[in-house]
């Protein structure tokens, strides 16, 4: 899967600077629905990040720039793991300006929401009568955990059309409740 396929979420979730100087917070939230745009909603499984925080190369970044590196796994100025909330990580942020300038407006409070990048492994999609279809997401792969200045970021796009063609290829009989996994590999 190319780079057309990663998408964004953001929480307005809170995060600290500790006394050592490092950037602490919750990129996403466990088994919490959000709304996902006018399309469908969704939530993200505990356990959907478990396997890429092993073996992924992944990057915290400040709004999803790549030209704002924070931290990295591979380099151990960023560590990562899934918690009872959600996404937790822990930045080591390099001493440069612009990471300073970020602190600074962290510690003013114009910076209060995460967010993470990622590409879906597994989904399920649960279809219930009069309510928007909820994405559930089971496994993801993380591309990086990010500082973000909006709280919601819409792929719509690429939602809606993924939706439109997955409802298209498996119109199921009239039902209250649908279940469907999907397995992306």
């Amino acid at each position: 899967m190319g780079q057309s396929s990663r998408e964004y979420r953001n929480f307005n979730v809170e995060w600290r600077e500790g006394e050592d100087g490092k950037i602490r917070g919750h990129a996403a939230v466990f088994n919490i629905e959000s709304n996902a745009g006018r399309y469908f909603r969704e939530k993200v499984a505990s356990g959907a990040f478990a396997d890429s925080i092993q073996k992924d190369d992944v990057r915290a970044l400040w709004n999803h720039d790549a030209n704002y590196v924070l931290g990295r796994n591979v380099s151990s100025t960023l560590t990562l793991r899934e918690d009872a909330q959600g996404l937790y990580y822990e930045i080591d942020p390099p001493d440069t300006q612009w990471a300073r300038d970020l602190i600074v407006s962290m510690k003013r409070g114009d910076i209060t929401q995460s967010s993470f990048g990622f590409e879906v492994i597994q989904e399920e999609w649960v279809e219930e009568k009069d309510a928007l279809p909820l994405r559930i997401i089971r496994e993801a792969k993380l591309w990086d955990v990010s500082p973000v200045t909006y709280p919601f970021y819409e792929q719509t796009d690429v939602a809606m059309r993924s939706l439109d063609e997955f409802r298209n290829a498996s119109k199921p009989a009239e039902a209250e409740s649908v279940h469907h996994t999907l397995n992306l590999r």
